[in-house]
């Protein structure tokens, strides 16, 4: 097989949240410029862009259910019925995108002789932990996301390989970059045509920002804290809605009222752009579940520098001094006197030009194909 005679591929993914159809969407893209590429999934939002661009087996329009106990038996049915397409389908390889712990269809896949590659989105295991202990007493969620954790780790032991977005990530995967089985560098991708730099560096105002789900998870009610200790004449804009805008709206009444916090609500994504270009400091206090948050990568792009927590694959691009910074501790002071120094620095027009670079070289759309041609054609050679 040379690289030009790319298999096809199936992509099996768990139920999609609106966070995940995102994710799947563009590993779609991306495959379906390199050779033929199918979906099997369940849930899939109604309006999803998905249903009319690629081929698409449904498992089931059923959600994973509010109890655990629902969830664990849509859990096996899901992996049963995976089961049976994987053996009616024709493609050469089939990739877990995200359902890296569905261990049965792992299991079928390779008994049928197919190519079977896992590519896992974040820390699935601390994620449901995190879910699980507000539901139930905090060992019993430990041992259920034990469990899970568990199966996902069986799951990169059976398949022929494992992607992960960057090496960082797979070492906190407890993988090794350097095995032959493991494919670290899976690149995200940005459209660098629409996530581009439409204000110069040296034009933009003291504007620190939050773009993403206004929730508990993203470290909300610390980032209010940050915002009434920055000085005067630094804004600090929340962009995005959730459920403690409200909450927001209550506790910075007077700051907003004074023009210091502003809260932007909702924004389409075709103007997230324009909101990033806004912005002198883009800043994430991300949980350790998350992979690769594409907000960094298109405030990059973008030439907005990131201040972010060193989570998963985020240190591989948000490189300390050189295309933003990273977070060493969520203490709202801490936070407060981090984004200070970092505005008080005289290089940031450099630091937004490395990062625009950076996204340019390694994570538009046609690096990101190449990466997967490489992937196809290795694991399948």
């Amino acid at each position: 097989m040379t690289e030009t005679e790319l298999p096809d591929v199936c992509v099996v993914t768990h139920p999609l949240a609106a966070a995940g159809e995102n994710a799947t969407r563009s590993l779609l893209d991306i495959l379906a410029a390199v050779t033929n590429v199918a979906l099997v999934t369940a849930d899939l939002p109604t309006d999803s862009e998905i249903r009319e661009r690629r081929e698409l087996v449904e498992l089931t329009r059923k959600g994973a259910g509010d109890s655990v106990a629902v969830a664990a038996v849509r859990f096996l049915l899901n992996q049963l019925r995976m089961c049976r397409v994987l053996a009616e389908r024709d493609e050469d390889v089939v990739l877990f995108y995200g359902a890296t712990s569905y261990v049965l269809p792992i299991v079928a896949a390779r008994l049928l002789g197919k190519t079977v590659l896992v590519e896992p989105r974040g820390d699935v295991p601390l994620t449901l932990r995190l879910n699980w202990e507000q539901r139930m007493p905090a060992p019993l969620a430990s041992g259920l996301a034990g469990l899970v954790r568990t199966l996902e780790r069986a799951g990169f032991s059976v398949a022929d390989g494992v992607v992960t977005y960057t090496p960082e990530m797979a070492r906190q995967l407890d993988l090794h970059p350097e095995a032959p089985t493991v494919y670290p560098t899976g690149a995200r991708y940005v459209r660098t045509d629409e996530f581009a730099v439409s204000r110069p560096y040296e034009d933009r105002e003291r504007v620190v920002g939050f773009l993403g789900r206004l929730d508990e998870e993203k470290g909300i009610r610390e980032l209010a804290e940050v915002a009434k200790r920055l000085p005067e004449d630094v804004t600090f804009r929340f962009i995005g809605d959730g459920d403690l805008r409200g909450w927001l709206e209550a506790e910075l009444a007077d700051d907003i009222d004074a023009g210091r916090v502003e809260l932007t609500g909702w924004v389409d994504h075709d103007d997230v752009p324009a909101q990033l270009n806004d912005l002198s400091l883009l800043v994430l206090p991300s949980q350790p579940t998350e992979g690769l948050p594409t907000t960094i990568l298109e405030a990059l792009a973008c030439g907005t520098p990131v201040y972010a927590s060193p989570v998963s694959g985020v240190p591989d691009v948000v490189r300390e001094g050189e295309t933003g910074f990273l977070i060493d501790s969520r203490d709202p002071a801490a936070l407060a006197d981090g984004i200070e120094a970092i505005l008080g620095r005289d290089d940031l027009a450099t630091v937004s030009e490395t990062g625009r670079d950076l996204i340019e070289s390694e994570y538009s759309f046609e690096a990101a194909c190449e990466r997967y041609r490489q992937i196809l054609f290795a694991a399948s050679a």
